[in-house]
């Protein structure tokens, strides 16, 4: 398989970064500084991901919204341009989530038109050009997520009007003469913004915000921040045979809509009841669960882990797996790694608040 690049790699392969392949990327796991070194800048202070590897799916023009209406699980009509919203799209058969998305609304600068970028995982862009239609512009630009406490201040001294955008706001900014676009979205369970910015353009703004001392993270640190903050990760959280429901995002599917794909299979399975849901585990030491693992209950294998690691925040052990609908706060658990149980308990999520 033939791996894409980053409009970045250079920059990373000249910080010395490790890359590894990532949903048909090849991208950087971490810098020099290591994994919890990253994780805890962003805890604490500001860094910056490249994170172009996820797509862009461009829906513009007559009918747009309808479209994504239609199709989607959210519902565009609570937001309006200048806003972004957080959806899914549903296999229709069995309301399995076949991917989490990002939708940025946003207007062109030159004549007010509204264009909507469908922000899909890596590896799901072709999937949702084929449901919602629209223009792969993945490969015209870069996506830099600046995240962290001080992030909006120091974005404000390189491009002031992309840390002027809001949380869950969408702007399209001029740097240096070309048009961005700047999402207050991120993956981090910190404040940031994420930044679109076309390909030309790309290397001198990661350098510029590399300049005012913002660190570059990989997507390990990525990974453990968002496993704290207790966002789902596809393939891991939603995917095949895990709906909106059992992964507790039912919050994204606006029941009352007429109609978008899966619709009948969720609203069953909203009557009959999850088999199954999602929860926080943590678990003692260092040591930690990882995804695929048997959860057991008063000795009886009954769930699995999702995705587990090391909090560098908490200093042992978490987890979210998949356990049966009953199960409460305090539980005690035992996980099998690799043959050996992992004592832990359900928590409440996210592990780390903000």
């Amino acid at each position: 398989m033939t791996l894409r690049h980053s409009p970045l790699d250079a920059e990373h392969r000249g910080l010395g970064a490790t890359m590894v392949e990532f949903g048909g990327w090849e991208m950087p796991i971490a810098y020099p500084s290591g994994t919890i070194e990253e994780h805890l800048a962003c805890r604490s202070s500001a860094v910056m991901f490249d994170v172009s590897h996820l797509g862009t799916v461009r829906v513009e023009g007559a009918g747009a919204q309808e479209r994504l209406q239609a199709t989607l699980t959210n519902d565009l009509t609570k937001i309006a341009p200048g806003r972004a919203q957080y959806t899914h799209l549903l296999d229709a058969d069995d309301a399995s989530v076949v991917d989490d998305i990002i939708v940025w609304w946003h207007q062109r600068i030159d004549d007010a038109s509204d264009v909507f970028d469908v922000m899909p995982n890596a590896s799901n862009t072709s999937r949702v050009v084929d449901a919602v239609g629209g223009t792969d512009t993945t490969p015209g630009r870069a996506v830099i997520a600046v995240q962290g406490p001080t992030a909006r201040a120091v974005v404000a001294s390189v491009f002031p009007e992309a840390s002027d955008v809001g949380r869950f706001r969408v702007a399209s900014p001029r740097w240096n003469g070309v048009e961005c676009t700047v999402a207050g979205t991120g993956y981090t369970g910190e404040a940031g913004v994420e930044i679109a910015v076309p390909v030309e353009a790309a290397a001198a703004l990661w350098q510029s915000l590399l300049a005012e001392g913002i660190v570059p993270a990989g997507l390990g640190a990525r990974d453990t921040l968002r496993l704290e903050a207790a966002l789902p990760l596809h393939g891991h959280e939603l995917g095949p045979g895990i709906t909106s429901l059992q992964a507790g995002l039912g919050w994204v599917v606006a029941w009352d809509k007429p109609e978008f794909r899966g619709r009948d299979a969720a609203l069953a399975e909203r009557e009959r009841g999850v088999s199954r849901r999602l929860v926080g585990i943590a678990t003692d030491g260092r040591r930690p669960a990882r995804a695929g693992c048997p959860v057991s209950i008063d000795g009886q294998a009954l769930g699995v882990v999702t995705s587990g690691n090391y909090s560098p925040v908490l200093g042992h052990g978490i987890a979210l797996a998949l356990v049966p609908p009953g199960t409460a706060e305090g539980q005690p658990v035992d996980i099998d790694v690799r043959g050996k149980p992992l004592p832990g308990r359900v928590v409440a999520t996210p592990f780390v608040t903000r």
